[in-house]
Formats: C-alpha cells, structure tokens, sequence
C-alpha cells in the first residue's frame, strides 16, 4: 500500500503518487471492465443519461443501462453507446422484482454496479435494491440517492458497497443535523463508514472519503456552479467508471471527487463561477485524467493528439 492510499488531504500530489490502473495497451473494451448503471424514473430519465456518459467519459469500456419501460427507448435514443434494458415498474415508478432476472444474468460480468441516479419510489426503490444486492457480490457497487436508503433498514452491508451523499442525504440516513455534519465530515463519515460497512463520500465544500477500516481523506474545493441538477449523477458516473477500470472503491471515489471537483473549475474559468451544465462536466475528464497522468503516459498521449491534428499530405495524383 502506498502512502497515498492510506489517507491524507486530496491534491495533485496524493493524486499523481496513486495513480489510476493503466489500461493495456493492446487491451480492448472488455479489458476495461463493464459498468450497469441501474437509474432513471418517468421523472428523471435524464439521470441515467449523465451518469451513464460520465461512466464512459471516465474510461469504462462497455456500459449497459437497466432503466424503467416507459423511458427506455428515450434513453436508447441518447446513449447510442449502452445497451439498455426496460425494467418492470411499479405504480409509484419504481423498479420491481420482476426486472431482477434480467439483471442477474449481466452479474458475472460486471465490474461496477451504479444503483439509483434519478429514481423514484420511496418504498418500492429501496426494496428492489435490497434484493438486488445480493446478486451482485462479486462486483464493486456503488449507491447514489434514493437508492441509499436501503441502509436504514440494511444498517450493516454484508458486502462493501460505496454511499455517495450529500449532507442533506446523509440527514435523512443518520437522523443527524444536516449543520453538524457540515461542521464535522471527516468524524461522521469515518464512524458511519465502519458501521456500514462502506466506502462513504460524504460530499460538501469539505468533502471527506472514509472507509470501513478508518481511513479518510479530504477533498476541499469551492466551486458552487457544482451545486446544480445532475451534477451527482455525474459524480457517481466517474466514479462507477474509475471502478469498472479496476480501482480499489476508495480510490474511484477519492478519483472522482477530485475529477469532478476540477472539471467544474475548468467549467468556471470558461463560463463563469455558476451557469455551466451538469452535462458538460463529463467532457473534461479525458483531459484532466491525462493530465494528472504519469509522466510517460502523458507524454505518449500529447504525441497521439499531436498526430491526430498533424495535416495530411494531399494524395499524389
């Protein structure tokens, strides 16, 4: 274990001392792992949409997209890369039992499970999630929104799950002052990381990453533009992404966080402090991950954009 993944403040230099798996050079997609992004409602299709893209944008190689019926064409539609499955659902939107055997078939092959971007169904969400669980031992799982709420009636995970909350969302789960939790991250998620059995990003202005174990690091960044609708779909996306890779679940989240950190400062440079889209956070990924690279990487990389740019001899006639 190296000395940046036992805990520390989140900055360029703890990022570049851990660095992400490399891919194969001569690998393909199925090298690069499988992402299920289980999200999405009647409601808000558009959840399954951001953190689906921000999945591949942070170097997944396959994504299938499991969403309810009444929106999965629509879903289809905008992701031409995914596969997408049409869940059963309920009454209240959201997704039933019935819809678990078509996703247990995909368990085997996947490397990241993302639960809960845009869903629906207070009761009926947090039931379908517990059962689905289950069939998903072997792969890194990560729940965001309304599908934490299985940790109230759960408590304990029997397999290492990542949370993604905010401190409002953490309220609802802990029954804590949304103010004390701001007022101390690095306590709470560290304490309700061991007794959930989590990798837990609790995410704030001071967000802190915590394991079950007790280790904890702390990403401080202020950037209000990311306080807009979709911008933790997108969070979670990068996150499921880094995992489907092949990094350990708290390093996809110490990754993600500071990622998504950085791209909305990027965003705020060029559009202003607030104002810029959840949706054109993804795109400036590839870069920052590249330049947050080892060297040799990085260089190998500026060489191919540099040939890809390079014009062309005309053909001789």
């Amino acid at each position: 274990m190296n000395a940046a993944s036992r805990e520390g403040e989140v900055d360029d230099a703890l990022l570049r001392a851990w660095p992400l798996p490399v891919p194969d050079a001569d690998g393909d997609k199925e090298s690069r792992g499988r992402v299920l992004v289980v999200a999405g409602s009647r409601e808000m299709p558009g959840a399954a949409v951001l953190a689906a893209t921000a999945a591949l944008r942070a170097g997944a190689g396959k994504l299938v997209i499991a969403t309810p019926a009444s929106v999965a064409q629509g879903v289809a539609l905008a992701m031409p890369e995914a596969r997408v499955i049409a869940l059963p659902e309920g009454s209240d939107g959201s997704p039933t039992i019935a819809g678990l055997p078509a996703l247990q078939a995909l368990a085997s092959a996947t490397a990241c499970l993302l639960v809960g971007p845009g869903m629906i169904g207070e009761v009926g969400t947090p039931r379908f999630v517990e059962a689905l669980l289950p069939l998903f031992r072997a792969s890194t799982v990560l729940l965001d929104a309304l599908a934490m709420d299985v940790v109230r009636s759960l408590r304990r995970f029997a397999q290492p799950v990542l949370l993604t909350p905010h401190a409002g969302e953490m309220a609802h789960l802990t029954g804590r002052d949304k103010e004390d939790l701001q007022a101390q991250p690095r306590d709470i998620a560290v304490r309700e990381a061991a007794a959930w059995n989590a990798v837990l990003a609790l995410k704030g202005p001071t967000t802190c990453i915590a394991t079950a174990d007790g280790r904890a690091w702390l990403h401080r960044a202020e950037a209000p533009g990311l306080g807009t609708s979709g911008s933790g779909d997108v969070l979670s996306g990068i996150i499921a992404g880094l995992a489907a890779r092949g990094a350990a679940p708290e390093q996809a989240a110490v990754w993600g966080v500071a990622l998504h950190a950085r791209a909305g400062e990027a965003l705020a440079r060029r559009i202003g402090r607030v104002g810029y889209l959840a949706r054109e956070l993804s795109a400036q990924v590839p870069a920052l991950m590249n330049a947050l690279a080892p060297a040799d990487l990085a260089d190998l990389a500026d060489l191919a954009d540099q040939e890809t740019a390079r014009p062309r001899a005309a053909p001789v006639a």
